[in-house]
C-alpha cells in the first residue's frame, strides 16, 4: 500500500465529477450489453475518469469540479430533498404553502393544527 501512496502523492485523486463520471461508465457498460457501439463511449468516459484521477493540475481539476457543481445544484438539492421526505415520511407530513408554494414539513399525529408559512406568514389549516 505504501507504493500506491507514493504513487498517489502529488495527483488530484477523486472528486464529485470522477464519481459522476464512473457511474455513468458504469451505466453505459452495461447498456452496451445491447448497444454495442456505446462500448467506445464508455471506453473514452474512463479513460477521462483515470485522466482526472492522476493529474497532477490541480487547479484545472478543482474548476473543472466547481463548475460542475454549479450546473448540479438544482438536480441535487430536489434529490436531496426528496431523500429527506422519504426518510422522514413516518414521523412527519409535507404540505405547500397555498400562497408561495414553499415545502412544509410537520409532525405527524398532531390532529387538526394551523400551519404558519415562514416564509409569506400564510395560515392555513391542515389535518396531521
Amino acid at each position: 500500500m505504501k507504493w500506491l501512496r507514493n504513487f498517489m502523492y502529488g495527483r488530484y485523486g477523486i472528486d464529485q465529477l470522477g464519481n459522476c463520471l464512473f457511474s455513468i461508465y458504469f451505466i453505459t457498460l452495461l447498456i452496451s450489453i445491447f448497444i454495442p457501439f456505446l462500448r467506445f463511449f464508455s471506453y473514452a468516459i474512463v479513460i477521462l475518469f483515470f485522466y482526472r484521477m492522476f493529474s497532477k493540475q490541480y487547479y484545472k481539476r478543482r474548476q473543472e469540479n466547481t463548475i460542475y457543481l454549479q450546473k448540479t445544484l438544482t438536480i441535487r438539492k430536489s434529490l436531496n430533498k426528496q431523500r429527506n421526505k422519504f426518510k422522514y415520511r413516518k414521523t412527519h407530513k409535507y404540505f405547500k404553502c397555498p400562497q408561495c408554494h414553499q415545502d412544509l414539513r410537520v409532525p405527524r399525529g398532531k390532529g387538526e393544527i394551523t400551519i404558519t408559512c415562514p416564509q409569506c406568514h400564510h395560515q392555513f389549516d391542515k389535518r396531521t
